[in-house]
């Protein structure tokens, strides 16, 4: 159980996970809150869209249809693997649904899948998931011939990972609609517990950029450990210990590089005012306010820095 993320966060949550994002304008306010509620949030759906070409099923995604007005999901994975956000808030994409299955994704107690779901919208013990699950519908005809290229599946893999990480799940979170809903078969054309081994072992370590052109994630290529450019997340006790060392200085200067210094003299090891209100300057550009753009680091937008890695923690 968790309060939903705001748009700037799951926006952050997505770039740090290596996401290719693309705002549909509107995205932010654009929900079906006033219908009912949205939250607490316990997982992630996965869903196709029975549609083909990516500006369609976008537009689909975000107007609706008549009887179902949109947004129907959260973000579209397109072919090529880009995440088109079109709304935030209650979207109306999983409908009623199982509640033995909303308690073992609640409680993360299942084996490689949850029980077979016995409930669909209307009847008469189906629970509301719209107001519980982020959703993601993937561009797909869903008749199982269509295919699911291999950036398609690396972008569900990393935005499901995302939602996790950010509220600190595991791959137990994320089901496919036909998990949840007796009278669905979405999504079509790959396993679940096939998608939820790869967020697994994506969740084991810190977020990798993207692969190569040429060499994308498919199946039966996982993805692999944290990229060893990049320095892991020290966390934010580190920071406030005021440590001197090599990876506060390989930070400064990719603040500067994103043009959020407030540096007068360096950036130099020794953790100061000036690297805070420098980080701070990172977390406003990333779309973070208040608290959550105090100068403190945190997970998902040290991510986002991509800080180069340096075998010397402290000097």
């Amino acid at each position: 159980m968790a309060t939903p993320l705001t748009a700037d966060r799951l926006l952050a949550a997505l770039r740090a996970e290596g996401v290719t994002v693309v705002e549909h304008h509107g995205w932010r306010s654009h929900n079906r809150n006033h219908a009912g509620a949205w939250g607490p949030v316990h997982g992630v759906m996965i869903h196709h869209t029975v549609s083909s070409g990516t500006p369609a099923s976008v537009a689909l995604c975000f107007n609706g249809y008549r009887g179902l007005p949109g947004p129907l999901c959260h973000g579209v994975i397109a072919k090529d693997g880009t995440v088109h956000l079109v709304g935030n808030g209650r979207a109306n994409h999983a409908g009623g649904g199982d509640p033995d299955v909303l308690r073992q994704v609640a409680e993360e107690a299942y084996g490689s899948r949850p029980s077979p779901p016995r409930e669909h919208q209307g009847s008469a013990g189906a629970v509301d998931g719209n107001a519980r699950f982020y959703g993601f519908e993937c561009v797909n005809l869903g008749d199982g011939r269509d295919p699911w290229p291999a950036a398609q599946l690396a972008a569900v893999e990393r935005a499901s990972s995302a939602v996790c990480r950010a509220h600190g799940w595991s791959a137990r979170c994320v089901i496919g609609h036909l998990e949840w809903s007796d009278r669905k078969s979405d999504p079509r054309g790959f396993a679940m517990a096939y998608l939820r081994t790869r967020i697994t072992r994506r969740l084991s370590s810190a977020p990798t950029a993207p692969a190569a052109p040429g060499a994308p994630a498919g199946p039966g290529t996982p993805s692999g450990p944290a990229d060893p450019r990049y320095q892991p997340f020290p966390g934010t006790p580190f920071f406030k210990a005021a440590p001197s060392s090599p990876i506060v200085t390989a930070m400064g200067r990719r603040l500067v590089a994103e043009g959020c210094s407030a540096y007068r003299v360096g950036p130099g090891p020794r953790w100061g005012e000036a690297d805070r209100r420098s980080y701070a300057k990172w977390q406003r550009k990333l779309g973070f306010g208040g608290s959550d753009a105090d100068g403190w680091p945190g997970r998902a937008s040290w991510h986002a820095l991509k800080v180069p890695y340096t075998s010397q923690n402290t000097v």
